[in-house]
């Protein structure tokens, strides 16, 4: 690394050298493989920061991510709900079905800057919704951990609010991931459990 990149506070790619990049990028495939060989790997799910902003060079460099992993399936979820609000939604939806890339579905806490609304979309032959609660206290909280931020347990009422539109995501797709990121002591377990019984 450059010295003057080593100084620096906050890196990003652009600071990295090439090679660098390349080599990164390497050893996360390598990671990927004992899941991929032991069939325990659906798709590689990139989330995309608040940051992210919708624009021409952003979908360029989803396409780069593609490109990357040319074996394996990646998903995208949007954490800036620029991506799939009013304004944007149909070039969004549209640029992942044209690039058979999945569109990551969402449950989180509404009414902040930062919240994706719970877009129901299948872009491609696989589905994925991810639950990340909606614990209104801790969603911007500054200093807390990850558990802290997820600690939610849904309640009957709220997955029910789901079901059909889980199975309306189910009859567009050959598969359909459904994730609880609630991860905080069990609560992902017992609500996975519950969406389960609800869908039986």
């Amino acid at each position: 690394m450059p010295s003057e990149t080593k100084e620096k506070e906050n890196l990003y790619q652009r600071d990295v050298p090439s090679e660098l990049t390349d080599e990164l990028w390497h050893r996360f495939e390598q990671a990927l493989l004992p899941l991929d060989s032991a069939m325990k790997l659906g798709v590689v799910l990139f989330q995309f920061p608040p940051w992210f902003y919708p624009g021409d060079e952003q979908r360029e460099y989803i396409l780069s991510c593609k490109e990357r992993l040319p074996q394996y399936r990646i998903a995208v979820e949007f954490r800036r709900n620029s991506w799939p609000n009013e304004k944007n939604q149909q070039r969004t939806i549209q640029f992942l079905r044209d690039n058979n890339l999945p569109f990551v579905c969402v449950d989180e806490p509404q009414g902040f800057k930062s919240s994706v609304p719970p877009v129901i979309e299948a872009t491609s032959d696989i589905a994925i919704v991810r639950f990340h609660g909606r614990n209104t206290v801790t969603w911007e909280k500054k200093g807390i951990s990850v558990q802290e931020r997820f600690n939610y347990l849904y309640s009957d009422d709220e997955l029910k609010e789901w079901v059909p539109k889980v199975r309306e995501l189910a009859g567009k797709t050959r598969q359909l991931h459904g994730l609880f990121n609630n991860n905080y002591e069990d609560k992902a377990v017992r609500n996975a459990s519950q969406m389960r019984l609800m869908l039986d």
